[in-house]
C-alpha cells in the first residue's frame, strides 16, 4: 500500500466513527481535523470534498457490520441458526464490535433521506442488499424443508429487516435498550416458528 493509500485509509478509519455518531450535517471540518490530527489541506489532498470522505466513511462502517455478521453466520450450519445470529447480535449489541454510534445504515438513512442523495442511495442499497441476504437464507430454509410455515421469503426478509432496524431506532431514540431486547425476543419467536 502506497503512502497516499495509507493516509487515505487512516482518514477513513478515524473519521468513520465521527460521521456515524454526528451525522453528515453535524460533522464539521474541524471535527475531521481533530479526529485525524491532519490539516484541512491534507484531508482535501486525499479526498475531493467532505462528501467523498462521508461516503468512504459510510462504506467503511458498513464493511465492519457486514464482516461481523458474516463471521458469526459462518459458525452456524442451519438457516434458522444463521437468521438467529441477527437476534443474538442485536440483543447483545454493546458486546459486539459494531461501529461507534450504532448502525451506520439506519443513522445514514435517517439523516440523509431528504438532505444528501448520494448517502441516501448508499444507505438504500445497503438495506436492499441486507434484505436480499436475509430473504436468501429464508428461501434456502424453505427449499431444504427446514422452514415449513413460511411461504414468502421476500416478505419474511423485509419483516425481519424492519424489526431489526425498528428496534434499533426505537432503542436509540428513547435511550432504552430494553426495547431493542424485547423486539429481538419477538423476532426470535417469529424465526423459530418458521
Amino acid at each position: 500500500m502506497s503512502k497516499a493509500e495509507q493516509t487515505k485509509a487512516f482518514i477513513i478509519e478515524r473519521t468513520a466513527p465521527v460521521f456515524n455518531k454526528k451525522g453528515y450535517a453535524g460533522t464539521s471540518m474541524s471535527d475531521l481535523t481533530a479526529a485525524t490530527g491532519l490539516t484541512k489541506g491534507s484531508i482535501y489532498g486525499n479526498f475531493e470534498d467532505k462528501d467523498a470522505v462521508a461516503i468512504a466513511a459510510f462504506d467503511y462502517n458498513l464493511k465492519k457490520v457486514n464482516a461481523l455478521f458474516s463471521a458469526e453466520m459462518a459458525k452456524e450450519t442451519s438457516m434458522r441458526d444463521k437468521l438467529l445470529v441477527y437476534v443474538r447480535l442485536y440483543s447483545r449489541f454493546p458486546k459486539y464490535p459494531f461501529p461507534e454510534g450504532g448502525c451506520p445504515v439506519m443513522n445514514t438513512g435517517i439523516e440523509s433521506d431528504d438532505t444528501h442523495p448520494a448517502l441516501r442511495a448508499r444507505a438504500g442499497e445497503a438495506l436492499v442488499g441486507w434484505k436480499n441476504q436475509i430473504s436468501d437464507l429464508v428461501r434456502k430454509g424453505i427449499k431444504t424443508g427446514e422452514f415449513k410455515f413460511v411461504k414468502d421469503a421476500e416478505q419474511a426478509g423485509l419483516t425481519i429487516l424492519a424489526l431489526i432496524e425498528g428496534a434499533t431506532m426505537i432503542a436509540g431514540t428513547t435511550g432504552n435498550a430494553a426495547y431493542r431486547t424485547a423486539i429481538m425476543r419477538s423476532l426470535k419467536t417469529m424465526i423459530e416458528g418458521f
